[in-house]
């Protein structure tokens, strides 16, 4: 039996009411849906929030899901929308306390977040981070999750077009950065011979 098939199995249980078949599909996507908040989202709390509403709004949609298509890039595009979700919930929160900076009222709200991200301390994973929220979205999905150039057109509802040209200008970018810090570490490194 395909990793289709099996999700096709259990979707069909849970519509007929068997809860647990719904702990077992948790259980087989839960660890890609995780990694994927995770990484575009740093505080761990919020991702942790996020991949449950992740959850909930999958097990919604089941009675809708129809069974022709994959459903691993289903599960994924619900993943991303609940990303987007939290970020604009974010951006508003953000923009909020900004008003109440201005008019000096002495709130003040605590938006940072944790700086050190024990999951991706390598340097690669860093340089992402910096991409802009797009290029992340595209790369994640490409690179951490191995999802085909049509598949994330499909999660993410962009054509297959954007969705190269996406993959790469984040390449080319990370190209860039890693050009320029070879360069700087080379410039630093002549600093010190010159002594």
């Amino acid at each position: 039996m395909s990793e289709q098939d099996e999700y096709i199995e259990l979707v069909t249980l849970i519509r007929a009411g068997h809860e647990e078949a719904y702990g077992e599909l948790y259980e087989k996507t839960v660890t890609g849906v995780y990694r994927t908040v995770r990484f575009l989202i740093k505080d761990e709390s919020d991702a942790e929030d996020v991949v449950q509403e992740v959850y909930i709004q999958a097990y919604r949609s089941l009675a809708r899901y129809d069974t022709e298509r994959a459903f691993r890039p289903c599960l994924m595009g619900v993943t991303m929308r609940q990303v987007q979700r939290y970020r604009r919930k974010r951006l508003m929160q953000f923009r909020f306390s900004k008003r109440i900076e201005k008019s000096d009222v002495g709130m003040e709200y605590d938006f940072s977040t944790d700086l050190i991200n024990k999951l991706a301390n390598r340097p690669l994973l860093e340089q992402v981070r910096r991409l802009s929220y797009k290029l992340q979205q595209v790369v994640t999905l490409h690179y951490l999750n191995e999802y085909t150039q049509e598949e994330i057109a499909g999660i993410l509802e962009i054509p297959i077009g954007t969705v190269k040209s996406s993959i790469h200008a984040a390449l080319a970018k990370l190209k860039q950065k890693e050009k320029m810090k070879h360069s700087m570490w080379g410039k630093v490194e002549d600093l010190h011979e010159t002594r």
